[in-house]
């Protein structure tokens, strides 16, 4: 794909690669889908800030691995921002595009309002899990929360649990049209050999972990070079809409030699449906769906993650429903 080729790119993901360097990475731009995430429950700002970085993050490495269903991330605190949960799913097909959708708990009485969201969070962990759907067994790693943003937490993810030095570039804001957020994932790509040296350890985060990981010196000094031009991305550079994502890649990297592949579309897309709200009750006996049964005679259920909300006939749910239907013949 050429460089210079214009397309819409809010809700966009965008691969690339620096052929002269090894690395390879993404660039998105998340517009009206964290608009949408947001737009369906009333956070505080604090927690607003901590779903978008989330979001953004979702974003950026979803369709980094090769996905056939699920990835999630999920942060979890003891602070008063006590989770946030995304999940990002890949295409059904060519060209379709991926989904997210996210969410986050709180301690509305403990929650400093006006103070940073990230050290809301407390002692915790931030972990990765991957579903490659039915007839395979989920992954997941994780990594305490540390450093000063969820993208620290990301990086360290990266470096300990992959052996994989990654870096990200993020920004958000909320402006008179919506939300407007974009970032840059860079990741040195694995599976090419050291030039010489040998293969390094585990390391922490960002320059740190390249340090171990990175034994031979001219890949050391390429992923540093590369760190070092990040640093220089502007905001309207990560979020236009002006400048589009291929010229931010020609500004910051053009010695490097970047190489874009096709963009992916992406879209706030949720999966709960009144049939998996049935499945998810399957587990329940007669005496367990008594208990939820509202006044009314009803057993209601809301998604967490967009706001639905469904009233079901408790005769119809758990795995005594058919025995129940019976009795009051």
């Amino acid at each position: 794909m050429s460089l210079g080729s214009k397309i819409a790119w809010d809700d966009t993901v965008l691969p690339f690669q620096l052929d002269k360097s090894d690395i390879r990475g993404r660039a998105v731009r998340l517009d009206g889908v964290l608009d949408e995430i947001l737009s369906k429950h009333d956070y505080p700002p604090a927690i607003e800030r901590l779903v978008a970085e989330a979001a953004i993050l979702t974003a950026l490495i979803g369709p980094a691995i090769k996905l056939r269903w699920k990835l999630s991330l999920q942060i979890r605190g003891d602070g008063p921002a006590r989770l946030v949960a995304t999940d990002y799913f890949a295409p059904e097909a060519e060209g379709a595009p991926g989904r997210i959708r996210a969410y986050a708990s709180y301690d509305a009485e403990r929650l400093e309002m006006a103070e940073d969201p990230f050290p809301q969070i407390g002692r915790g962990y931030f972990a990765i899990l991957i579903d490659q759907g039915k007839g395979t067994t989920p992954y997941s790693g994780l990594t305490p929360i540390g450093g000063q943003s969820l993208a620290d937490c990301a990086q360290t993810y990266f470096a300990q649990s992959e052996q994989l030095p990654t870096r990200f570039a993020l920004t958000f804001a909320k402006e008179a049209g919506g939300w407007r957020a974009g970032g840059v994932m860079l990741q040195k790509m694995p599976g090419i050999p050291p030039r010489s040296g040998e293969d390094g350890g585990t390391g922490e985060g960002g320059l740190l972990a390249a340090r171990d990981l990175l034994a031979d010196k001219d890949e050391l000094q390429d992923w540093s070079r590369a760190n070092i031009l990040l640093e220089t991305i502007r905001e309207d550079e990560l979020i236009g809409p002006a400048i589009q994502p291929p010229q931010m890649l020609v500004r910051l990297f053009h010695e490097d030699g970047p190489r874009v592949f096709d963009p992916q579309p992406l879209q706030f897309g949720c999966t709960c449906s009144r049939d998996r709200v049935h499945e998810s009750l399957s587990i329940y006996s007669r005496k367990d769906i008594e208990s939820m049964t509202l006044d009314r005679g009803v057993v209601t259920a809301d998604c967490q993650f967009c706001g639905a909300h469904y009233e079901l006939d408790p005769d119809e749910l758990g795995f005594e429903a058919g025995e129940r239907k019976v009795d009051r013949r």
